[in-house]
């Protein structure tokens, strides 16, 4: 019995040794696979905490370069209208330049030839009245003669932009009258041109020469001219 139940020990212990052993196998198996796994999972997990930081840094740059295109996008766009605006400016200022030279290119001119109508005006003013009409004394013709030239010279000078001024009865403006002197009367409101000792004129909105004039005083004061009267008499 004794050997009996000895060998069957043993044998039941020699059985048993597979078992473990394939149970210690196993478990060394098991305990190798552990490790392997938590390095892959901890990869996985760097892989996709790199990723999602890459990410952030490929927005990151791609809104730094959107504002970068943005700001030269504004900027362009500054200097385009900075550039329309002085190109306007130019072509207004050019126009108002080339609309000045031919309005006053004259000017010299025009200025030169006012002494030639005031010699005119003069010789009509030196012949007396009773030998206007007087055909037998032959002045008559020779004063229509110099009245049309004086009045073809007045024309061709309007129709280069001069025009002569006619103040008598208004208000006295010294952008365009001279006063020489004052004549009282309380008639009118002071201040009003009464007479005109040499005649002014104009070119354009400019004063090529401005009329001597003889100006009221001691009448009512004048009222202050309304804008659409200056505008008229400046355009006069």
């Amino acid at each position: 019995m004794m050997s009996e139940t000895g060998r069957n020990d043993g044998n039941a212990t020699e059985s048993k040794g597979p078992e473990t052993g394939a149970t210690e196998t196993a478990t060394g198996e098991a305990g190798a696979a552990t490790p392997q796994s938590s390095q892959w999972g901890a990869g996985a997990a760097y892989g996709e905490a790199a990723g999602d930081a890459g990410e952030a840094a490929a927005r990151s740059a791609d809104a730094e370069r959107i504002a970068a295109l943005e700001a030269e996008n504004a900027d362009v766009k500054d200097r385009l209208l900075r550039l329309a605006a002085d190109m306007e400016n130019l072509r207004r200022r050019t126009e108002r330049e080339i609309k000045d030279a031919r309005t006053y290119a004259v000017t010299g001119f025009a200025r030169e030839m006012l002494s030639v109508a005031d010699n005119l005006a003069r010789a009509l003013d030196a012949v007396p009245e009773e030998h206007r009409s007087d055909e037998s004394s032959g002045l008559k013709a020779l004063i229509e003669g110099v009245e049309m030239t004086e009045k073809g010279l007045i024309s061709t000078l309007e129709k280069h932009g001069v025009r002569k001024l006619e103040p008598e009865g208004q208000r006295f403006d010294p952008n365009f009258h001279q006063a020489m002197f004052e004549i009282p009367n309380a008639e009118v409101p002071s201040g009003t041109v009464l007479q005109v000792v040499q005649a002014g004129y104009a070119i354009g909105d400019r004063v090529l020469r401005p009329a001597m004039v003889g100006v009221s005083k001691g009448g009512p004061k004048a009222s202050p001219a309304k804008p659409a009267e200056a505008e008229s008499e400046a355009g006069e």
